[in-house]
């Protein structure tokens, strides 16, 4: 070190400049890498079902006794801290450390929630921005989004509910219709969380219809402003595997302006028996669905059934202990508490831009 208060002055300036300096090189490379990045490597659209992800305050809006302290559940700031960080790292570790710059998400209590995951994990690291939409569904579970800042842009967005009158008392989740530009290419994402089968396959059918011609009207509007152009992505749990009849109408269905549907959702293509683990059977009720105004691009964003998959490494599964074979590791049991992360994989969609 120099010698003297000059010298000291002098010491502090360079160790300032030196500071700077550290900070604007990483600051650089991101930038230049995220240019680069958008020529040469694909990004990833993301859809997860968390498994009641309830903070812990009493809405008096929704139905959430069982994920309070003292509810059922013995719900506290422990074990919602811990799944949080558990739902995080899943994303994180999905994208391979680059997190996928959409990320689809359902079974989330509300809006503070999701700001608890985006600013209050390490997901806080990557920039997401959130877009939210209260639901009219009787537990208070809501689909929303997450979104890479330093990709993603939303245009707008709204939640669709079934408007007949025959449906007045619709107390499910809506589609969450988002429009937004990546890379300069206009992407509309429509998120889905269909009512459950609870009570058996058949129970539900009718409301499970109602939200498919509800996509369907939805990308038909939006294929015949473009041409059949337009490039949706449908994502969500629906509650159905891609074989069900209803799965089948909906990518048979011709679209205004020569557009079509296409569902991604393949055990040949992912190599993965399903997502979802029912009485030792797998099915895959997490979908994506494309557009063929995405599959057929030739400039922008573009993909293709290969680049579908399911994420399941080890740590999201755990042996059932019924039936042979792994399960996906829950946060809860029955009313056990396990401290997994969901009884739902993960699913992915890479895109490519051209």
């Amino acid at each position: 070190m120099p010698e003297g208060t000059d010298g000291l002055i002098l010491f502090e300036m360079i160790c300032r400049k030196i500071a700077v300096a550290l900070v604007m090189i990483p600051a650089f490379h991101c930038l230049v890498f995220s240019q680069d990045r958008a020529d040469t490597l694909p990004l990833s659209v993301m859809f997860y079902n968390t498994e009641n992800l309830f903070d812990t305050r009493d809405d008096s809006l929704g139905n959430d006794a069982e994920f309070l302290p003292r509810g059922v559940r013995r719900w506290n700031k422990t074990r919602y801290s811990n799944k949080l960080s558990s739902i995080s790292k899943v994303i994180i570790a999905a994208g391979g450390w680059d997190p996928p710059a959409i990320v689809g998400l359902c079974e989330i209590e509300n809006r503070r929630v999701l700001a608890d995951l985006a600013f209050g994990t390490a997901l806080s690291a990557f920039g997401y921005g959130i877009v939210h939409e209260e639901s009219p569904d009787t537990r208070g579970i809501d689909v929303c989004m997450l979104y890479r800042g330093d990709i993603v842009s939303v245009v707008s967005h709204h939640l669709w509910v079934p408007s007949d009158s025959d449906l007045k008392d619709f107390h499910s989740r809506g589609i969450l219709y988002v429009k937004c530009v990546v890379y300069g290419d206009t992407l509309h994402l429509l998120l889905n969380h269909w009512p459950s089968r609870r009570g058996g396959v058949l129970a539900g059918e009718d409301l499970r219809d109602r939200m498919a011609l509800g996509v369907r009207n939805i990308a038909d509007s939006l294929c015949k402003s473009s041409e059949g152009k337009a490039k949706i992505i449908v994502l969500g749990d629906f509650n159905c595997s891609p074989s069900d009849p209803l799965m089948l109408k909906l990518t048979a269905a011709e679209l205004s302006g020569g557009g079509s549907l296409v569902n991604m959702a393949d055990r040949k293509t992912s190599g993965k028996e399903g997502t979802y683990r029912y009485q030792g059977t797998w099915e895959i009720i997490d979908q994506i669905i494309v557009s063929n105004g995405l599959l057929n691009s030739s400039e922008g964003l573009k993909t293709g059934p290969e680049h579908f998959r399911i994420f399941s490494p080890d740590f999201l599964l755990k042996d059932d202990p019924k039936y042979p074979g792994p399960v996906p590791f829950s946060t809860y049991r029955g009313y056990s508490y396990q401290g997994g992360f969901s009884d739902h994989l993960p699913v992915l969609l890479d895109l490519e831009l051209h």
